[in-house]
């Protein structure tokens, strides 16, 4: 009989849900700085526009970073939480000395359908585990990234 943990669920399964939890951590962190980073050195024409939006972008990041590692917690295993794990796991890259709004908004776009992917990935494994909560949570982020990837492109005029 396989065991199961505090929630009702396989043990092999939180596992491997928490293994592509962590790798979605390690992108969500990086995901941040990024955007923390296009935030405080955002130039030209739409400064006004786009900071504003940067900090509405990282606050909703770093809300979601937190909700992960708690669904990782939640699942009975451990969020990695060192910055050299992130930058080793991380599908996104790090932006350095990106300034103009233009690139910076496209690096967000790059960030999204990073994210999207691997949420998707984890959304297939959890309706496989019969994980309810892992599930919502990544089917909200889906639609929510999907409408605001759309709005940004928009913005680029694509």
């Amino acid at each position: 009989m396989q065991q199961l943990n505090v929630i009702g669920l396989k043990q092999k399964d939180t596992e491997q849900l928490a293994e592509r939890l962590n790798l979605l951590l390690s992108n969500y962190q990086i995901f941040y700085m990024n955007v923390r980073g296009f935030h405080w050195n955002i130039k030209g024409e739409n400064f006004f526009e786009l900071h504003e939006k940067f900090e509405e972008t990282y606050n909703d990041l770093l809300m979601k970073i937190d909700e992960i590692a708690e669904r990782i917690l939640t699942l009975g295993q451990r969020p990695q939480h060192a910055y050299s794990t992130y930058i080793k796991n991380s599908d996104i890259e790090e932006v350095k000395d990106v300034h103009d709004g233009p690139s910076c908004v496209r690096e967000i776009l790059n960030s999204y359908q990073i994210t999207i992917r691997l949420q998707r990935e984890i959304l297939s494994l959890a309706g496989d585990a019969d994980d309810e909560g892992t599930s919502a949570l990544m089917s909200d982020y889906i639609k929510e990234q999907e409408k605001t990837a759309w709005m940004l492109t928009s913005y680029l005029g694509n």
